[in-house]
């Protein structure tokens, strides 16, 4: 199935949810769904520059989908279990008030055809993004039909020594990514990770609350060949095991594009817990931070729904012709399965990897594109901002401290795939976002005066109810 016809079915369900929103009373409103959309094994798998094929499931994957509803106009905010989903999944998709986020998840499947080897892997790998769209059109319909009044609650708390930011500056002025733990020729992180996690309750009358969770960090500790949702997902099921299944949780991800997973703070000499016993520990904490706050939080007035999907123009990162040749040998190199033939180890090997494949990728590309910012308000209350990427731990600060809504709630990865977003400071010499990065300078800060200007815009033009 073509990505349009993907596409077009989440327009269809779309249209769905304006007219059903027709028939509720004025009270605001508000459902749930959960589906499973675990793919079959052999699906390639997202991330690392390397081929990956599936073989096996260490927790199951699921679409997640809060339907809110005014009465007049429904909004769907998705949580998917999935690395990203590629733009020409989302190009067609026109309806604004499609919130379709991922939770960034390194063990899920890979969008992209083009990664699969094979032709049957290439069909595995289409029968996954076919079976993503049927699911979350089913996700979208049982959301709807589960909506009942409701009443909007919210809470912060932290959620500590978890994540920190991957980013350091080394002793020769240059800046690594993930240079490997008690490196000696470290100065030190690039900054601090945001350890707020913010908590949306929506209680209704006659229903489960639903409880939406936000915290940012990257969900890249498993690794591997086995499906898993990794910490994100893990911790929708402790928080709901933790009040006997009697609430649902979705979890959003939020700025972290620069953050990574193991404690900053461990010495050398700790033990490390094994990798999916350190996913379970972040769950565990994640899930805790929400219950800790969880009878504390307030109420906030709901309102009417506004949504839209705008777009913000920003400059390519093309590289000067002198540095063709030799990202155009690297880039052989990698796709001929020599990458370890490109210098440096680790994560500088990964880094110059991605420099290779950037080079290569952007070289007739035009100079500017747009690229879309969504954005779904509650009244006066509540925001929810999307980023089609990767975005540094500063966008989400710089989003929620300029936003004008009680609270606002960044996310990673929504309505499509455009790669790292890093600050102007951080393209410097070194490290992999900025080596990656497929646009250039300045595109994150564009990208946050998009998002607020439109959420500031809706703000102004709301009226409480």
């Amino acid at each position: 199935m073509s990505p349009k016809r993907i596409s077009m079915r989440l327009v269809a369900v779309a249209a769905c949810c304006v007219a059903a929103g027709v028939a509720f009373a004025a009270d605001f409103k508000a459902g749930f769904s959960k589906v499973d959309i675990t793919p079959k094994m052999g699906v390639s798998m997202s991330g690392y520059y390397v081929y990956r094929a599936a073989d096996g499931v260490l927790d199951n994957l699921y679409a997640r989908c809060v339907a809110l509803s005014d009465g007049e106009k429904t909004a769907l905010i998705f949580s998917i279990d999935n690395l990203q989903i590629g733009d020409p999944v989302v190009a067609n998709v026109k309806e604004d008030a499609i919130f379709l986020a991922c939770t960034h998840t390194h063990t899920g499947p890979s969008w992209w055809v083009g990664a699969s080897k094979g032709p049957e892997a290439v069909k595995l790998t289409a029968e996954a993004n076919e079976m993503l769209a049927d699911r979350c059109a089913e996700a979208a319909a049982k959301a709807i039909a589960d909506m009942a009044p409701s009443k909007i609650f919210i809470g912060r708390g932290e959620a500590t020594d978890i994540s920190f930011v991957r980013r350091f500056k080394m002793k020769d002025g240059t800046y690594r990514t993930n240079p490997g733990r008690n490196n000696p020729d470290v100065v030190g992180p690039v900054g601090e990770p945001d350890e707020t996690l913010q908590l949306v309750r929506f209680v209704r009358e006659g229903a489960k609350d639903i409880a939406l969770v936000n915290f940012q960090c990257h969900p890249d500790v498993i690794g591997g060949t086995k499906f898993s949702a990794d910490w994100p997902g893990l911790s929708n099921t402790y928080l709901e095991n933790a009040f006997g299944g009697n609430i649902c949780a979705i979890f959003i991800n939020g700025a972290q594009g620069d953050t990574n997973h193991l404690r900053q703070r461990w010495k050398a000499g700790d033990p490390l817990p094994h990798r999916y016993e350190m996913a379970h520990h972040m769950a565990r904490t994640g899930a805790g931070s929400a219950m800790k706050v969880w009878g504390f939080c307030r109420e906030i007035p709901a309102g009417k729904i506004n949504a839209a999907v705008r777009m913000v123009k920003v400059k390519v990162n093309k590289a000067d012709p002198s540095e063709f040749p030799r990202a155009e040998k690297w880039h052989k190199l990698h796709v001929t399965g020599k990458s370890n033939q490109i210098p440096g180890k680790g994560m500088e090997r990964t880094a110059n990897t991605a420099w290779a494949c950037r080079v290569v990728a952007t070289r007739t590309w035009p100079d500017e594109k747009e690229m879309p910012v969504t954005v779904v308000t509650v009244g006066r209350s509540l925001a929810f901002g999307g980023f089609a990427g990767e975005p540094f731990t500063q966008m989400g600060r710089d989003v929620k401290q300029r936003s004008k809504f009680t609270m606002t709630i960044p996310a990673c990865c929504t309505g499509g795939s455009f790669g790292y977003f890093p600050m102007k400071d951080a393209f410097t010499v070194g490290g992999y976002e900025n080596a990656t990065s497929r646009y250039a300078k300045g595109t994150a800060e564009a990208l946050v005066d998009g998002m607020v200007a439109q959420m500031n815009a809706f703000y102004d033009a709301a009226a409480d109810k």
